[in-house]
């Protein structure tokens, strides 16, 4: 797959839906993925102009809506948030998103470090993406490593997993590749990011 952080396959799409499969660069198919909803939100739109569609991922669906600027805000369902566990010395908060997530609140130049560690411990046995992230003011500065990926640019369930371990309920969460906005309402979380073509 070379650069890319994954593919969307799409198996079925009508005038305000569309049903995907996601692929990761090792072969493997995940669960969910933020980003990649919100891409073939846009990909639907552009196609049929409507301004709301639903995604359809496995059993999960998210909804979204079109935005001006080529921003995307995906309703992304409920979310669930465990206890804070320590495995080899290493603290961090289960988030479910739809996938599972482990996220560390540190410094996150110690991602390359913590990533590869927790995404194959024994204590997840499907593996588990991982987000090292901390406070930078009121917003959250975070770097994530993806199950099957690796280390990635940006990920739309990671900024949700993020918000909700480091107990946001409206943040910037700013990743190398650029910001996502979170909000989370009654353990619903609203998902918004750009989705734009590249020529």
């Amino acid at each position: 797959m070379g650069e890319t952080d994954g593919i969307l396959e799409v198996l079925g799409s009508g005038d305000d839906w569309v049903e995907i499969a996601i692929w990761n660069p090792d072969g493997s198919r995940a669960e969910m993925s933020g980003n990649g909803t919100r891409i073939a939100a846009r990909w639907l739109a552009d196609r049929t102009g409507g301004g709301r569609v639903t995604v359809r991922v496995g059993a999960r669906e998210v909804r979204a809506r079109m935005l001006d600027d080529g921003l995307v805000e995906q309703e992304l369902g409920v979310i669930m948030v465990g206890e804070l566990e320590t495995v080899d010395g290493i603290s961090f908060t289960p988030v479910d998103v739809g996938n599972p997530h482990a996220v560390v609140e540190s410094d996150p130049a110690e991602l390359p470090r913590i990533g590869p560690l927790l995404e194959a411990h024994e204590r997840f046995p499907e593996r588990t993406n991982v987000q090292v992230a901390r406070w930078a003011g009121d917003e959250i500065e975070a770097r994530v490593w993806e199950r099957g990926a690796g280390e990635t640019a940006s990920s739309g369930s990671s900024a949700v997993a993020v918000a909700a371990a480091l107990g946001a309920r409206s943040v910037t969460v700013r990743f190398p590749g650029g910001p996502l906005d979170v909000r989370l309402e009654d353990g619903q979380a609203f998902l918004t990011g750009p989705a734009v073509r590249e020529r």
